[in-house]
């Protein structure tokens, strides 16, 4: 009998955020995967064709496409790899499309390594453990005007015309919150 990928726990992690790319990478060793990265779409396919993949962390939202593209190549590679996208941009009709796709879920960021492994080695005909802090819609809201807020490098104006939100609204979000020190900068 042939082993699968899955059984030799080889995984990628697509993420453009270095940072967070790197945490993942340690937080899988330590869990038993040898792991491979990549910041961008072209290199997460690069990687796909380069070794023998059982899974995949994926970003949706990468600098030089979409995280579906490398999801669906993993998918095309190996059937029996399991890959999830892990995002700040969460919604019903991108996770649906990764399902499709082979994805096996669809994370809100932040996720705990422990989830995403349970996500990742719940078999195929069972479903994953519920999150034990799940996401609240508050919170997701927030998130999102964060991430929004950074993209636009921290630039109030442009974050809320970004968001469709009115500037001073947007200060006092951020404010509130502790994401600007000084909102009336």
């Amino acid at each position: 009998m042939m082993m699968s990928a899955t059984d030799e726990k080889t995984m990628l992690i697509v993420e453009d955020d270095d940072a967070l790319r790197a945490r993942m990478a340690v937080a899988m060793e330590k869990r038993g995967f040898e792991v491979h990265t990549a910041s961008s779409v072209a290199g997460g396919l690069r990687a796909i064709s380069e070794n023998a993949l059982g899974f995949a962390i994926v970003d949706l939202r990468l600098q030089d496409g979409n995280g579906l593209d490398v999801v669906k190549a993993l998918e095309s590679a190996d059937p029996t790899a399991r890959a999830m996208i892990l995002t700040g941009y969460g919604d019903i009709p991108t996770a649906v499309a990764a399902a499709r796709i082979g994805a096996v879920d669809y994370l809100s960021k932040p996720a705990t390594a422990d989830e995403i492994v349970d996500v990742l080695l719940t078999p195929p005909d069972q479903t994953p453990p519920a999150p034990e802090n799940p996401v609240t819609p508050e919170n997701a809201r927030l998130q999102h005007i964060e991430a929004v807020f950074q993209e636009a490098g921290h630039n109030v104006s442009l974050a809320a015309r970004l968001l469709n939100m009115h500037r001073r609204t947007l200060q006092r979000i951020l404010k509130r919150n502790g994401v600007m020190a000084d909102a009336a900068r």
